[in-house]
Protein backbone atom coordinates (compact mmCIF):
# COMPACT_ATOMS: atom_id res chain seq x y z
CA UNK A 1 0.00 0.00 0.00
CA UNK A 2 1.31 3.43 -0.96
CA UNK A 3 1.29 5.99 1.87
CA UNK A 4 1.04 9.73 1.37
CA UNK A 5 4.73 10.26 2.20
CA UNK A 6 5.84 7.55 -0.25
CA UNK A 7 3.59 9.01 -2.97
CA UNK A 8 5.09 12.48 -2.44
CA UNK A 9 8.64 11.06 -2.56
CA UNK A 10 7.84 9.18 -5.77
CA UNK A 11 6.33 12.27 -7.38
CA UNK A 12 9.19 14.53 -6.30
CA UNK A 13 11.52 12.31 -8.34
CA UNK A 14 9.45 13.26 -11.40
CA UNK A 15 9.61 17.06 -11.14
CA UNK A 16 10.14 18.45 -14.64
CA UNK A 17 8.84 15.37 -16.42
CA UNK A 18 6.55 15.91 -19.43
CA UNK A 19 3.37 14.15 -18.32
CA UNK A 20 2.11 13.68 -21.88
CA UNK A 21 5.16 11.62 -22.88
CA UNK A 22 4.84 9.44 -19.79
CA UNK A 23 1.10 9.04 -20.43
CA UNK A 24 1.70 7.76 -23.95
CA UNK A 25 4.30 5.30 -22.66
CA UNK A 26 1.57 3.84 -20.42
CA UNK A 27 -1.23 3.97 -23.01
CA UNK A 28 -3.12 6.76 -21.24
CA UNK A 29 -5.08 8.73 -23.83
CA UNK A 30 -4.41 12.48 -23.68
CA UNK A 31 -6.41 13.75 -26.65
CA UNK A 32 -8.96 12.05 -28.92
CA UNK A 33 -10.13 13.77 -32.10
CA UNK A 34 -8.78 17.07 -30.82
CA UNK A 35 -10.63 16.81 -27.50
CA UNK A 36 -8.76 16.48 -24.23
CA UNK A 37 -9.36 13.47 -21.99
CA UNK A 38 -9.89 15.51 -18.83
CA UNK A 39 -8.69 12.76 -16.53
CA UNK A 40 -5.39 11.99 -18.24
CA UNK A 41 -3.18 14.10 -15.96
CA UNK A 42 -4.68 12.56 -12.84
CA UNK A 43 -4.20 9.02 -14.18
CA UNK A 44 -0.62 9.82 -15.13
CA UNK A 45 0.17 11.31 -11.72
CA UNK A 46 -1.27 8.21 -10.05
CA UNK A 47 1.11 6.04 -12.07
CA UNK A 48 4.07 8.27 -11.16
CA UNK A 49 3.08 8.12 -7.48
CA UNK A 50 2.95 4.33 -7.58
CA UNK A 51 -0.83 4.03 -7.28
CA UNK A 52 -3.22 1.88 -9.23
CA UNK A 53 -5.07 3.67 -12.05
CA UNK A 54 -8.19 1.59 -11.38
CA UNK A 55 -10.58 4.44 -10.59
CA UNK A 56 -12.99 2.05 -8.89
CA UNK A 57 -10.53 2.05 -5.98
CA UNK A 58 -11.02 5.67 -4.94
CA UNK A 59 -9.54 7.02 -2.83
CA UNK A 60 -6.31 5.21 -3.58
CA UNK A 61 -3.67 4.76 -0.93
CA UNK A 62 -3.96 5.21 2.81
CA UNK A 63 -6.49 7.99 3.23
CA UNK A 64 -5.19 10.43 0.63
CA UNK A 65 -5.80 11.45 -2.95
CA UNK A 66 -3.94 13.31 -5.67
CA UNK A 67 -5.24 16.58 -7.08
CA UNK A 68 -3.56 18.50 -9.88
CA UNK A 69 -3.91 22.20 -10.54
CA UNK A 70 -2.68 24.04 -13.61
CA UNK A 71 -0.12 26.82 -13.34
CA UNK A 72 0.88 29.41 -15.94
CA UNK A 73 3.76 31.88 -16.00
CA UNK A 74 2.75 35.50 -15.47
CA UNK A 75 5.23 38.34 -14.95
CA UNK A 76 7.98 35.75 -14.59
CA UNK A 77 6.22 33.84 -11.78
CA UNK A 78 4.07 30.74 -11.63
CA UNK A 79 0.42 31.59 -11.00
CA UNK A 80 -2.59 29.23 -10.67
CA UNK A 81 -4.78 29.18 -13.75
CA UNK A 82 -7.98 28.67 -11.75
CA UNK A 83 -9.43 27.79 -8.38
CA UNK A 84 -9.53 24.16 -7.23
CA UNK A 85 -12.64 22.23 -6.20
CA UNK A 86 -12.36 20.65 -2.74
CA UNK A 87 -15.69 18.92 -2.10
CA UNK A 88 -19.42 19.26 -2.76
CA UNK A 89 -21.56 20.89 -0.09
CA UNK A 90 -24.49 19.12 1.52
CA UNK A 91 -26.38 21.96 3.26
CA UNK A 92 -27.89 19.70 5.94
CA UNK A 93 -24.49 18.29 6.91
CA UNK A 94 -22.77 21.69 6.69
CA UNK A 95 -25.24 23.17 9.18
CA UNK A 96 -24.48 20.46 11.71
CA UNK A 97 -20.73 20.03 11.25
CA UNK A 98 -17.93 22.22 12.65
CA UNK A 99 -14.77 22.60 10.58
CA UNK A 100 -12.51 19.97 12.17
CA UNK A 101 -15.22 17.32 11.82
CA UNK A 102 -16.15 18.35 8.29
CA UNK A 103 -15.60 16.61 4.98
CA UNK A 104 -13.98 19.84 3.77
CA UNK A 105 -11.20 19.52 6.37
CA UNK A 106 -10.88 15.78 5.82
CA UNK A 107 -10.31 16.42 2.12
CA UNK A 108 -7.88 19.30 2.56
CA UNK A 109 -5.61 17.43 4.95
CA UNK A 110 -5.64 14.28 2.78
CA UNK A 111 -4.80 15.87 -0.58
CA UNK A 112 -1.42 15.54 -2.26
CA UNK A 113 -1.35 18.75 -4.31
CA UNK A 114 0.40 18.57 -7.69
CA UNK A 115 1.14 21.75 -9.65
CA UNK A 116 1.38 21.09 -13.39
CA UNK A 117 2.19 23.52 -16.18
CA UNK A 118 -0.47 24.73 -18.62
CA UNK A 119 0.84 25.70 -22.03
CA UNK A 120 -2.30 26.74 -23.84
CA UNK A 121 -5.32 25.05 -25.37
CA UNK A 122 -4.60 21.91 -27.40
CA UNK A 123 -1.01 21.83 -26.15
CA UNK A 124 -0.40 18.39 -24.71
CA UNK A 125 2.84 19.25 -22.97
CA UNK A 126 2.42 19.58 -19.20
CA UNK A 127 5.30 19.33 -16.75
CA UNK A 128 5.02 18.38 -13.09
CA UNK A 129 6.23 21.50 -11.28
CA UNK A 130 5.81 20.88 -7.56
CA UNK A 131 4.27 18.41 -5.10
CA UNK A 132 3.18 19.21 -1.57
CA UNK A 133 0.52 18.71 1.10
CA UNK A 134 -0.84 20.46 4.19
CA UNK A 135 1.89 18.69 6.19
CA UNK A 136 4.40 21.15 4.74
CA UNK A 137 2.52 24.42 5.36
CA UNK A 138 4.82 27.11 6.75
CA UNK A 139 2.12 29.51 7.99
CA UNK A 140 0.69 28.11 11.23
CA UNK A 141 -2.17 30.63 11.15
CA UNK A 142 -3.39 29.60 7.72
CA UNK A 143 -5.47 26.63 8.86
CA UNK A 144 -7.09 28.77 11.57
CA UNK A 145 -8.07 31.33 8.93
CA UNK A 146 -9.47 28.58 6.69
CA UNK A 147 -11.52 27.43 9.68
CA UNK A 148 -12.83 31.00 10.08
CA UNK A 149 -13.87 31.04 6.40
CA UNK A 150 -15.68 27.72 6.82
CA UNK A 151 -17.49 28.82 9.99
CA UNK A 152 -18.49 32.13 8.37
CA UNK A 153 -20.00 30.21 5.44
CA UNK A 154 -21.71 27.75 7.80
CA UNK A 155 -23.20 30.58 9.87
CA UNK A 156 -24.40 32.34 6.71
CA UNK A 157 -26.10 29.13 5.59
CA UNK A 158 -27.86 28.76 8.96
CA UNK A 159 -29.01 32.39 9.06
CA UNK A 160 -29.75 33.13 5.41
CA UNK A 161 -30.16 29.83 3.58
CA UNK A 162 -28.27 27.84 0.97
CA UNK A 163 -28.94 30.25 -1.89
CA UNK A 164 -27.19 33.04 0.04
CA UNK A 165 -23.79 31.36 -0.32
CA UNK A 166 -21.67 33.03 -2.99
CA UNK A 167 -18.12 32.91 -4.26
CA UNK A 168 -17.45 36.27 -2.63
CA UNK A 169 -17.43 34.73 0.86
CA UNK A 170 -14.15 33.59 2.41
CA UNK A 171 -10.54 34.73 2.23
CA UNK A 172 -9.01 31.32 1.44
CA UNK A 173 -11.93 29.03 0.60
CA UNK A 174 -15.24 29.88 -1.04
CA UNK A 175 -18.60 28.18 -1.49
CA UNK A 176 -19.87 28.66 -5.01
CA UNK A 177 -22.02 27.01 -7.63
CA UNK A 178 -20.81 23.85 -9.29
CA UNK A 179 -22.43 21.97 -12.10
CA UNK A 180 -23.27 22.14 -15.80
CA UNK A 181 -24.92 25.19 -17.29
CA UNK A 182 -26.17 28.45 -15.85
CA UNK A 183 -28.67 28.37 -13.01
CA UNK A 184 -26.97 25.51 -11.19
CA UNK A 185 -28.04 25.34 -7.56
CA UNK A 186 -25.42 22.88 -6.32
CA UNK A 187 -22.42 24.30 -4.49
CA UNK A 188 -18.95 23.17 -3.58
CA UNK A 189 -16.04 24.38 -1.50
CA UNK A 190 -13.19 25.71 -3.63
CA UNK A 191 -9.63 26.65 -2.76
CA UNK A 192 -9.06 30.20 -3.93
CA UNK A 193 -6.00 31.00 -6.03
CA UNK A 194 -4.31 32.72 -3.09
CA UNK A 195 -4.66 29.54 -1.02
CA UNK A 196 -3.04 27.53 -3.80
CA UNK A 197 -0.18 30.04 -3.82
CA UNK A 198 0.29 29.52 -0.08
CA UNK A 199 0.18 25.75 -0.42
CA UNK A 200 2.71 25.55 -3.26
CA UNK A 201 4.87 28.52 -2.19
CA UNK A 202 6.65 29.10 -5.50
CA UNK A 203 8.21 32.37 -4.24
Amino acid sequence: MITKIIAIKNLNKCIGIDLSKFAKQHNITTYTNGKQNKGWKGLTLERLAGLSTNNTQAPNGLGFELKSTAYTVKDGKYKPKETMAITMINPVILKETPFYKSHCWDKLKSIVFCAVSWNGHHNEKSELLKVTSFDFLEDENLIKEIEEDYEFIRKKLINHGFSALTGKDGKWIQARTKGPGHGSISRAFYARKNLLNEIFNFD
